[in-house]
């Protein structure tokens, strides 16, 4: 049976080419809701948009690439004369920087903010008005359990994800008189293309990070072991429906079962105690010096 709250709903999901956004289209649009989908790999939305359709969905695919301003204005305006209105927007794209705070280029660490935090911003800042005027609608931040919790070699896409933490708080406040929910969503190690992206963009500088060459080999075996417990997308499009669909809805949003864990242990532990224990977790713990 199709949610009702989300039938004909126009909703904007960025980043809907694949992993977390893709399978979030693919959710709603089941559960009747208008989707549009947006990012910068154009036949893979245009695939998507047209297995929606094909379900009985709706679909709307606009290629975007979300750090250009005059893509972003497209995209709202192009969202608007189609359908009328924007209901909820969810800002879902981003990417993953590895390595260490010493190798990493400032340029890069500047992109990846781009990315994951001012691009997002300038988007909703186009959608808040429309929302406003609506007297009603929901704008839906993905970040991550990096959000709260901080780990070596991440700690550029991690600060990305607090920031975005922040700013959400900030405007949930702002906008909650206008009738305007603001929801953060916290998944934890999810099975999605994420790992291998932030690889790729991270190869050179890992390459370059010679000093810390022994960690960064630990790390890796220890993503590898943590795939195991990886959840996946389509539990992550079922929380962000939850997040849609509640009354009201809650602040945050954590998934799978181990973000909950990850965040319960960060909340009560001493800090000291819950650093040493991440180090050891991520099998970084036998390199520390014992003087």
């Amino acid at each position: 049976m199709k949610e009702a709250k989300l039938r004909d709903r126009v909703i904007l999901i960025t980043g809907a080419s694949s992993g977390i956004g893709e399978a979030t289209a693919r959710h709603l649009a089941g559960e009747g809701a208008t989707v549009v989908l947006a990012a910068r790999r154009r036949e893979r939305l245009q695939h998507l948009a047209e297995e929606i359709a094909a379900s009985g969905g709706r679909a709307l695919a606009i290629p975007t690439d979300i750090t250009v301003d005059a893509d972003r204005r497209h995209l709202v305006e192009h969202t608007l004369h189609t359908h009328g209105r924007i209901d909820a927007l969810i800002n879902n794209a981003g990417y993953g920087q590895r390595g260490p705070i010493e190798c990493v280029p400032i340029e890069a660490i500047r992109q990846n903010f781009e990315t994951n935090l001012f691009s997002l911003i300038a988007l909703t800042q186009l959608v808040i008005p429309i929302l406003r005027t609506q007297g009603r609608g929901r704008i839906v931040n993905v970040s991550s359990v990096a959000g709260r919790i901080a780990r070596p070699f991440s700690a550029v896409y991690d600060a990305t994800k607090h920031a975005l933490e922040a700013i959400s708080d900030g405007l949930r406040g702002e906008l909650a008189p206008f009738g305007i929910h603001v929801i953060v969503i916290e998944p934890g190690f999810i099975r999605t293309e994420f790992l291998h992206v932030a690889q790729d963009v991270s190869r050179s500088v890992l390459e370059r990070a010679e000093p810390y060459a022994p960690f960064i080999a630990d790390l890796d075996r220890w993503y590898e072991r943590w795939q195991r417990w990886a959840g996946r997308p389509e539990a992550v499009a079922a929380v962000i429906r939850r997040a849609l669909t509640d009354e009201p809805p809650r602040p945050r949003y954590a998934v799978p079962g181990h973000a909950h864990l990850l965040l319960a242990l960060k909340r009560w532990f001493p800090e000291s105690l819950f650093d040493r224990l991440l180090r050891q977790q991520m099998g970084l713990a036998r390199h520390l010096s014992s003087s």
